[in-house]
């Protein structure tokens, strides 16, 4: 049975509707209208096929809660197109929560190298074998039990709970509250808290409740396919006639900008050491610069306020200082010439960063305690951040 026609018993509107200008009486028909859309409009998605345990097709109508999860942390601050190739090498390595709560923490980061933002696949699993150990595998069904998982907020809890459970949760996000705004043509901040509150109070008054999952993802589609950022396309809109900001021209501008944190701007030196195999030093950091390197395997790096080869080199003298003697390889790689390679800039949230990375070629690597030492052109293998990434091709465009 088509969204449409589930829907043709819509539950009225709200009054809290009346703030993005559907009133009860419209609010039916513009259900209606939106979700016959997204039925004939929808792009087709890897995690939106049904699929049961084990990769079995599901009943209708009931879609793998794993899935629906994993996808939905995968994109929060990323792309479709993005996300799409991670996603379905992820399930291919890990296609049940158990498995993924059993597997190593490096295979799990190394699946989703690339992906950025590491602390989701750490509460991935985090939460996967809670969900394991205290929910008998299922994702929880209850809206507070999700909200206690890790990585879990209210808008995730309610797209997991509404597609994958039809639970009649109204999950709001950017799309959403863009589209929500110029229905209403809202000015504003509409991130501040009470014009974001008003908004979800809006979507909930405005939810489905026969077709929760169709219908959040109906209004992502629009948000992500019609009611873009820059330039929508309200002459396609399947709901312009109820848009206010269209009617009044004011499209283009709403939602109004938010006022940005100017960035800091950063320098990080990173030493690439280079042994005759071709083998290069990797370290883990866990406090100071590790945060810009997503705490994964990364080059000795340090942030440098004045001469970087210098406090390249005293970071390096404080490292070693530590787990090698005087006469050791390690020691001696401090005297070696530091060849500076091609900068690359980088940007993590509010950080402009400029990675500065130098090759120190030495006859042997320095044995430190936690080190990795493997080959610099194998560095795909492991989990390493963007970073880390530019500051390797560098080094292998240089060698």
């Amino acid at each position: 049975m088509s969204s449409r026609a589930r829907l043709r018993r819509g539950a009225p509107a709200q009054t809290d509707a009346e703030s993005v200008g559907i009133s009860a009486r419209q609010g039916p028909a513009f259900r209606r209208r939106l979700l016959a859309w997204f039925d004939k409009n929808k792009r087709e998605m890897p995690w939106r096929q049904r699929a049961g345990a084990g990769g079995a097709p599901s009943p209708p109508n009931k879609k793998d809660p794993y899935r629906v999860w994993l996808s939905e942390i995968m994109l929060q601050q990323t792309r479709v197109t993005a996300v799409v190739p991670y996603y379905e090498r992820f399930l291919s390595k890990f296609p049940t929560v158990r498995e993924l709560a059993r597997a190593r923490a490096a295979a799990v980061l190394g699946a989703w190298a690339g992906l950025g933002y590491y602390s989701r696949a750490r509460n991935l699993q985090r939460a996967a074998r809670e969900i394991v150990s205290t929910h008998d595998g299922e994702f929880p069904r209850e809206y507070d039990a999700a909200l206690q998982l890790p990585g879990i907020g209210r808008y995730t809890a309610a797209a997991i709970l509404s597609i994958a459970y039809r639970q009649p949760l109204a999950a709001l996000d950017g799309n959403v509250a863009r589209v929500l705004a110029r229905l209403g043509a809202v000015h504003g901040d509409i991130r501040r808290s009470k014009l974001w509150r008003q908004l979800d109070a809006a979507a909930g008054a405005l939810l489905a409740r026969e077709a929760p999952g169709d219908w959040n993802e109906a209004m992502m589609e629009l948000g992500a396919t019609v009611c873009t950022p820059i330039a929508p396309r309200c002459e396609q809109c399947p709901v312009a006639r109820w848009c206010r900001a269209r009617a009044q021209g004011i499209a283009e501008r709403l939602p109004e900008a938010r006022l940005k944190t100017a960035p800091v701007e950063m320098t990080i030196a990173a030493a690439v050491l280079l042994d005759p195999r071709g083998r290069t030093l990797l370290v883990r950091q866990t406090n100071g610069d590790g945060a810009l390197f997503a705490r994964l395997w990364q080059f000795p790096a340090v942030e440098a306020g004045g001469d970087p080869r210098k406090a390249l080199r005293d970071h390096l003298r404080s490292v070693m200082r530590r787990t090698v003697d005087a006469g050791e390889p390690g020691a001696r790689a401090l005297k070696r010439e530091m060849k500076p390679l091609a900068p690359a800039r980088h940007a993590v949230t509010f950080r402009d960063i400029r990675l500065l990375p130098f090759l120190v070629r030495v006859p042997r690597l320095p044995s430190l305690e936690g080190a990795r030492t493997p080959r610099l052109a194998s560095l795909d293998r492991l989990a390493i951040s963007s970073a880390t990434r530019k500051i390797a091709r560098a080094a292998l465009e240089a060698t």
